[in-house]
């Protein structure tokens, strides 16, 4: 078996979704998923198939994010994955309508941060061992970051 780390780098007005599925038909019901859970979203999705064909599907409205998950999805080529980039929107507002979608097994990280998916290799194939999300703290917050984190929230809207 041989491992490897495969960089995520995500863009400024960018959020990801990887996660696991189990079926080809994920990719249609995924695109629905993020759909019908905001018009203004913009995303692409990428689906490692792994069976049949095994080849990466693909969705979403925007060609360039399309692209994007095509890719990543390449990069990390283990079976049945699928990772989502969004533009105008936020993984907290889609979260639930993917896990609720069937065939949805797992979702590794939802995310802005850079991400690396360590990987195993054997002669079947690649499956995910883990993932790093982000970096490692720094310390532990004040009453002062309470504050803080608190009033972020209530600005952005996401608390009153």
């Amino acid at each position: 078996m041989k491992t490897k780390i495969i960089d995520i780098k995500i863009a400024p007005d960018l959020n990801m979704i990887f996660g696991m599925t189990h079926f080809i038909k994920s990719v249609e019901d995924l695109y629905e998923a993020m759909v019908t859970s905001s018009p203004t979203v913009e995303f692409g999705i990428g689906f490692c198939e792994a069976s049949q064909e095994c080849l990466i599907r693909s969705d979403g409205n925007n060609e360039e994010l399309i692209k994007l998950a095509e890719q990543t999805a390449f990069d990390i080529a283990c079976g049945h994955t699928f990772v989502i980039f969004m533009r105008n929107g936020f993984p907290i507002n889609f979260l639930p309508r993917i896990k609720a979608v069937p065939e949805v097994c797992r979702i590794f990280c939802a995310t802005a941060n850079p991400v690396q998916v360590v990987v195993a290799e054997t002669d079947l194939g690649r499956g995910v061992m883990g993932v790093i999300d982000g970096f490692m703290p720094k310390g532990i917050e004040t009453d002062e970051h309470k504050a803080a984190r608190r009033k972020f929230l209530r600005d952005i809207g996401y608390k009153r």
